[in-house]
């Protein structure tokens, strides 16, 4: 299928051929009609796009906070290429369309294939002729109501919430400034509540085409006419609401909401204009400002919006898909009309040209819509498409083989660490084919197929897990699902490389072992890249071979996480020490030579900072400090080993001494870090081929898992858990 994209590095925009996305449970697959362009959210995008590097840095200065803070954990080498990765990639437009569902997933009740439906969501309702959309982010579009008009479903759902956070009341006097799509919509929500509304933009067209939908009054923000007329409808005491719809560098909107609202009244920012509030003139009339956040309550919510689950009316009365589900009502019903917004309607596959007249300003609109190609809905016949059968994979397990060269390669996801530590080495490997790359969405995988050069890109598992061509499969998705693909994957034959953890509860690690007995097949590598290193491995040999029991103290300054970062997710993803954790596990197993015997863990309150100890057989102890509270200038990880009078540390994987009889330093590397990823690919794509052990025995792989899965169980009892009985 074809999808509207950019490249958010140099600005190109493509109609790119793009796998179809699968139709996963909690959502229907839906079939693009009309999709509308948003003439403010998207051309600024595509506006920020087409910048120099410093111009995109000097637009996101957020961004470049992090970048240096990566720079400082991670090195420049690594920062640059995850950077570059994110840059030099593909992102998608659109957020606001109606189309017809093809394919309804398991758990959707109330839609049907056949159903025409607005949808919602810049990750989900894209300019694409298919979306897959979850539950929360669709609606039915009443009977009557034109698919073209339903299309603005989504941005008149923002108004909607805009216009909500007013607070507004019958007889109010209300200003709305920037007479944009959102501004035009807002006039005419506002007028159908029976506000008095006066509009404020620079350019006439917009003006008189507010007027036209209910305004009372619309004039040049910098002209005396909006003054005198929201002065004349309010008695000279100003407006009891303005609604910010502009956008641009300008402080002149934030200046006139002052000049012109009345005492205590509100200013509503609905769009992204900028917000150099006067205090003096905001004090004086001490005066609410209020932020609307898109859609409505719900926005921003995974629970909500990937998972479905619905607010409690009685508490949360508009969320986003009932303000969705209102906003089409008001269409279907004639109280709002969006035709006169509609400048034209272009077909799909000109969609390039489109955007670039728009960006250029060859083309000044309010509202364009994508008409895709086929029947229009309206056209449709009467009988609903039946839903398209999938055949069932073949995943029966082959006998584990040497891999004839090259070695065919699969990726399950291809996020951020795939792209920036794991497929820049493979890439270039020899003896090495990307087969294929399999995501959730479409666009993620066609990306990681233009850019490391997979001869495939689908959103099909079970098609790739029965393809007998492909050798290895490599599972880089989220925590969560790492267990059940790794079954999957192991029970189809497959060798597998998972990213850590390998499991989250005990039961599936009892799963990923019960797949391995049950298939024959052993061939399993965790990513645990710390003892791939080659600094540490110099290191540890040049430590050499100890006689008595050592001690290892491995310090992990770990830091704060960013509020909304997925790893917070401990109900679905687990804990962050259940993600991280085995790496620090694994790489003192490594150093000490065995597997630990007992775990103890202590926190401080809120678990935020833990200490965990490990008891090994010969009597060996590694204390794990896993802390959040440090300072972020400081190194990230240092490891500390002691035994037989001697002393290895190694700081960051930038410098390694060993202190003995002879003191040797490694010098600094000058680069950056190297964790040993690398390494550790070459090594499993060697066992691959030649048909040997894996690089990490499969008892060491379960016994880290279980240690750290074993963390939460000490936390909890208070005391050591013993590791026997778990392996």
């Amino acid at each position: 299928m074809k999808q509207v994209v950019q490249n958010y590095r140099s600005g190109e925009l493509a109609l790119l051929d793009v796998p179809v996305p699968r139709c996963k449970p909690g959502g229907v697959l839906v079939r693009s009609a009309y999709s509308l362009i948003s003439t403010g959210t998207e051309l600024m995008k595509v506006s920020e796009a087409g910048m120099s590097m410093l111009g995109k840095a000097r637009s996101r200065p957020d961004q470049v906070a992090k970048v240096v803070q990566s720079v400082a954990a991670n090195g420049v080498p690594a920062t640059y290429r995850k950077v570059m990765g994110k840059l030099d990639s593909y992102t998608p437009l659109g957020y606001s369309l109606c189309g017809v569902v093809e394919q309804v997933g398991a758990g959707i009740d109330g839609l049907a294939a056949g159903d025409l439906v607005a949808c919602a969501g810049n990750e989900h309702a894209l300019h694409a002729e298919l979306n897959w959309v979850p539950k929360n982010l669709c609606a039915r579009v009443p009977d009557g109501l034109a698919p073209r008009h339903a299309a603005f479903g989504t941005v008149g759902s923002i108004a909607l919430q805009g216009v909500r956070r007013g607070e507004s009341q019958l007889g109010d006097v209300a200003l709305v400034i920037g007479l944009g799509l959102i501004g035009q919509l807002v006039v005419q929500l506002l007028a159908a509540s029976g506000v008095r509304v006066v509009g404020a933009d620079p350019d006439p067209v917009r003006c008189a085409l507010a007027a036209r939908l209910g305004a009372a009054a619309c004039g040049d923000p910098g002209s005396p006419a909006v003054e005198h007329a929201v002065a004349e409808l309010s008695g000279g005491h100003g407006a009891d609401q303005v609604y910010l719809a502009a956008g641009g560098g300008s402080n002149q909107p934030v200046e006139l909401a002052a000049r012109l609202s009345r005492d205590r009244g509100r200013v509503v920012d609905i769009g992204k204009c900028r917000l150099d509030l006067p205090w003096n003139a905001y004090y004086e009339k001490e005066l609410d400002v209020r932020f609307s956040r898109a859609y409505g309550p719900g926005r921003y919510d995974p629970e909500y919006e990937l998972e479905g689950r619905d607010y409690p009316i009685g508490y949360v009365r508009w969320t986003e898909r009932r303000n969705l589900v209102c906003f089409l009502d008001l269409l279907a019903r004639g109280s709002v009309d969006v035709e006169p917004l509609i400048d034209r309607v272009a077909a799909f596959d000109d969609a390039v040209e489109t955007y670039r007249s728009l960006a250029d300003g060859a083309s000044k609109a309010v509202a364009v819509l994508f008409r895709y190609p086929g029947p229009a809905p309206e056209e449709r016949a009467e009988a609903a498409p039946a839903a398209v059968a999938v055949p069932a994979a073949d995943v029966r397990p082959r006998p584990v083989r040497a891999a004839p060269t090259p070695v065919r390669v699969a990726f399950v996801g291809a996020g951020s660490y795939a792209a920036s530590m794991l497929l820049p080495h493979l890439a270039r490997r020899d003896g090495v084919a990307l087969s294929t790359v399999v995501t959730t969405t479409a666009l993620s995988a066609a990306n990681a197929q233009q850019k490391f050069g997979f001869a495939e890109a689908t959103t099909d598992l079970d098609a790739v897990l029965g393809d007998q061509t492909i050798d290895a499969v490599f599972i880089v998705t989220r925590h969560s699902s790492h267990a059940a693909l790794t079954r999957q994957a192991l029970l189809a034959g497959k060798a597998v490389f998972v990213e850590k953890p390998l499991a989250l509860t005990e039961e599936e690690l009892a799963g990923v072992l019960a797949a391995v007995e049950e298939s024959g097949n052993d061939r399993l590598q965790v990513g645990f890249n710390r003892r791939f290193a080659p600094l540490l491995r110099e290191a540890k040999e040049r430590f050499g071979a100890r006689s008595g029991p050592a001690s290892l103290r491995y310090l992990v300054n770990a830091g704060r996480l960013e509020p909304g970062s997925w790893y917070l997710r401990q109900d679905t993803e687990g804990s962050r020490f259940a993600g991280e954790g085995g790496h620090f596990i694994d790489t003192a197993s490594w150093l000490l030579g065995a597997d630990p015997v007992s775990v103890h863990a202590v926190a401080t309150p809120g678990d935020g900072d833990l200490q965990v100890m490990l008891r090994y057989p010969d009597g060996s102890t590694a204390v794990l400090s896993y802390l959040t509270t440090g300072a972020r200038g400081f190194p990230k990880e240092t490891l500390d080993l002691v035994a037989d009078g001697k002393v290895l540390t190694l700081d960051d994987f930038v410098r390694a001494c060993v202190y003995g009889r002879k003191r040797w330093s490694s010098p600094r590397l000058p680069r950056g870090r190297d964790k040993g990823q690398n390494a550790e690919l070459a090594a499993f794509v060697r066992a691959v081929r030649t048909g040997g052990p894996m690089p990490v025995p499969l008892a060491s792989l379960a016994a880290t898992t279980a240690a750290t899965l074993a963390v939460p169980a000490s936390l909890a009892g208070g005391a050591p858990v013993a590791l026997a009985a778990a392996r």
